[in-house]
C-alpha cells in the first residue's frame, strides 16, 4: 500500500512540474527555461515530500516511544506486585515447612516407640514359634527316621542281591539320527520287583556312601556292554555316570583306577559323565582323580547344564569333551537382538556360532531331553551335532540274557559292601 502511494505521489509531482514548465513556455519563456522550471519544480516537490515524511515519521516514533514507556511502567508495576506475592509465598512456605517439620518429628518419635513395642512382641512370638518348630522338627525327624532306615536297608539288599538293572538310551547324530552313543542308567529293584527311580534311593545312598558301589557296578556292566557291541562290529560309545563321591573316595578310587587301567583299550568308547554343579564343586582330590583317568585316555561329559556362560578353557583342561544341554533350556535362551539370533547368557555371540565355539575347544554339544519334532527344527539351525531324548528312543532295560553276561564276579558287590561296612 505504501509503495502504491509513493508511485501515485511521484506521478502527481511529475504532472505538477509539467504544468509549471508549460505555463512558463506559453508565457513566452524559452525551452531551456521550461526544462529548468520542470526540474526545479520536481525537485521542490520531492524536497517538500521528504520534509513532510520526516515530520510524520518523527511524530510516529515519538508516539511509539511513549507507548513503550507506558508499557514499561506497567511492567515495572506488575513485577513489583509479583515480587511482593513471591515474598509472601516464600514466607508462607517457610512457616508451613517449619510447622510440618515439628509435626513430623513428633510422629517419628511416636513411630519409634510403636516399632520398639512391636519388636518386643514379635521377638517374643518368634522365640515361641522357633521353639514350637524345633519340637515339630524333632518329632518329624523321629517319624521319618524309620522310613529312611527302611529305604537304606532296601538299597543295601538290592546291591547285595544284585537287583540293579542297566538301562540304555540312544544318542543320535543330527540330522541323520543314527545311533552313535548310549547313555547308561542304573535302576534298583526292591524285594517285590518294583523299579525304584534315582530320586527315591539317592537321598539315602549318597549320605551312606553307597554311590561308589552303584557306580562300580554300573561301570563294570558298561565295559562289558561295550565289549559285546565291539564283537558285533558296532562302534558306539557309552556315557557312564560317575558321582563326585566316587571321584573323591580315596579307598574306592584305586580299585576303580586299576579296573580302568585293565580296560584302557576302551578309552574312546567309555565317557564318564557328571553334572555341571558337581563339576563346579570338585576339589583338588576329585580333580586329581579325573586327571588320572584322562591320562589313561578317558574323557568326560558335563550334563544338567543350567548356565551356558562356561569357562571352556577350564573344561578343555579337565578333558571334558561333551556338553549336554536341555533342548527346551537351549531354545528358551534364544532371543533376537539387532536383527540377529543370540543366546541370552552370551549376547555377544550369534546362536549359530555356539557349537562352533565349543568345537574350537574340542567339545561337542549334545541336546538332551528332545521330545518333539518342532524342537528339532530350531536345533538344526544351531549346527548342533548330537541329540538325545524320548523322540529318538526311551531308556530301555538290557535283556536278562545280555545282562547276565555283564554280571560282575559273585563276590564283587559283597566285597564292595563289606568295604563300605568297614568304613562305617
Amino acid at each position: 500500500m505504501r509503495r502504491l502511494m509513493l508511485w501515485l505521489l511521484t506521478g502527481a509531482y511529475l504532472c505538477l512540474a509539467l504544468i509549471v514548465s508549460l505555463f512558463l513556455w506559453r508565457m513566452g519563456a524559452t525551452p531551456a527555461v521550461g526544462v529548468s522550471a520542470f526540474i526545479g519544480s520536481l525537485g521542490l516537490a520531492f524536497a517538500f515530500h521528504g520534509v513532510l515524511g520526516q515530520t510524520f515519521l518523527a511524530a510516529a516514533l515519538r508516539g511509539d516511544i511513549d507507548t513503550v514507556r507506558e508499557a514499561h511502567a506497567i511492567l515495572l508495576d506488575q513485577i513489583e506486585k509479583v515480587d511482593a506475592r513471591v515474598s509472601d509465598l516464600v514466607e508462607s512456605v517457610a512457616a508451613d515447612a517449619q510447622r510440618r517439620t515439628e509435626e513430623l518429628s513428633t510422629e517419628v518419635h511416636q513411630l519409634e516407640d510403636l516399632i520398639a513395642s512391636m519388636n518386643d512382641r514379635l521377638e517374643h512370638q518368634l522365640n515361641h514359634q522357633v521353639a514350637a518348630a524345633s519340637a515339630r522338627s524333632h518329632n518329624l525327624g523321629r517319624e521319618r527316621a524309620p522310613h529312611a532306615s527302611h529305604m537304606l536297608q532296601v538299597v543295601q539288599d538290592a546291591l547285595a542281591e544284585n537287583r540293579v538293572d542297566l538301562y540304555l538310551q540312544p544318542i543320535v547324530s543330527l540330522p541323520q539320527r543314527r545311533t552313535v552313543f548310549y547313555e547308561s542308567f542304573s535302576r534298583l529293584r526292591d524285594e517285590t520287583g518294583r523299579v525304584m527311580m534315582p530320586a527315591e534311593y539317592l537321598a539315602v545312598a549318597e549320605p551312606e556312601g553307597l554311590m561308589t558301589a552303584i557306580d562300580n557296578l554300573l561301570l563294570f556292566r558298561c565295559v562289558q556292554i561295550v565289549r559285546r557291541l565291539a564283537k558285533q562290529d558296532r562302534k558306539v560309545g557309552i556315557f557312564c555316570n560317575i558321582s563326585l563321591a566316587s571321584l573323591g573316595d580315596e579307598s574306592f578310587f584305586p580299585q576303580f583306577l586299576e579296573f580302568m587301567q585293565a580296560n584302557k583299550d576302551l578309552a574312546g568308547a567309555v565317557i564318564f559323565e557328571l553334572g555341571q554343579a558337581a563339576f563346579d564343586r570338585r576339589g583338588p582330590v576329585e580333580a586329581r582323580h579325573m586327571a588320572r583317568l584322562a591320562s589313561l585316555g578317558f574323557s568326560f561329559s558335563l550334563d544338567k547344564v543350567s548356565d551356558l556362560d562356561l569357562d571352556f578353557q577350564d573344561l578343555a583342561r579337565a578333558d571334558v569333551r561333551y556338553l549336554k544341554v536341555g533342548a527346551q533350556m537351549m531354545l528358551d535362551q534364544l532371543e533376537e537382538q539387532d536383527g540377529k539370533l543370540v543366546i541370552a547368557s552370551l549376547p555377544d555371540l550369534n546362536a549359530a556360532d555356539f557349537a562352533a565355539l565349543t568345537r574350537r575347544y574340542g567339545i561337542e554339544v549334545i541336546v538332551e531331553k528332545v521330545e518333539a519334532e518342532k524342537q528339532i527344527v530350531d536345533i538344526l539351525d544351531l549346527d548342533i551335532g548330537y541329540g538325545q531324548g524320548h523322540l529318538f528312543g526311551e531308556p530301555r532295560a538290557i535283556r536278562d540274557a545280555v545282562l547276565a553276561e555283564a554280571e560282575p564276579p559273585q563276590d564283587f558287590m559283597r566285597g564292595a559292601l563289606r568295604r563300605r561296612a568297614v568304613a562305617w
